[in-house]
């Protein structure tokens, strides 16, 4: 399902996203289209993304084009799913230790358009980190890795 949503393939590209998008909350998905799991989370954001139109804007991003940003997000596990809302990256507490990006695939659709209402109305407030409203059984558990410390 990846081919029904738009790609950004350079960091050009992924940096005219974020400053140009308003009002609404942009979706980043770091992964590799061949990749099973990046292909199951495709099929989520392409099934929301007509419901979603007014609130958010959804890109995939493949992590071997863009290694500034990959580096910078320390994107290690794929996929992985970072918001923004006027140019400025929005937090989402899941209740791990890594606050700045969403890691594997929505267990639902609903998980995904909950995350995204939430991120949205957190946003207009103002808000810069916002509570996840997903269940925390349905959050993917992982190590955070720590390399060349």
């Amino acid at each position: 399902m990846s081919f029904l949503l738009p790609k950004l393939t350079s960091k050009k590209e992924v940096d005219q996203a974020i400053k140009s998008t308003a009002e609404k909350v942009l979706v980043l998905r770091f992964g590799r289209d061949e990749d099973p799991v990046c292909l199951q989370l495709d099929d989520i954001l392409s099934k929301t993304a007509p419901d979603l139109s007014k609130m958010a804007t959804i890109y995939l991003v493949d992590v071997a084009h863009t290694p500034v940003y990959t580096q910078y997000f320390d994107i290690s596990y794929i996929p992985s799913t970072v918001f923004f809302f006027n140019g400025q990256h929005m937090k989402v507490d899941y209740g791990s230790p890594d606050h700045t990006k969403f890691v594997g695939s929505f267990k639902t659709k609903q998980d995904f358009i909950d995350l995204i209402e939430v991120i949205y109305r957190g946003a207009m407030r103002g808000k810069l980190i916002v509570q996840s409203p997903i269940d925390p059984k349905n959050i993917p558990k992982y190590d955070l890795l720590y390399q060349d410390i």
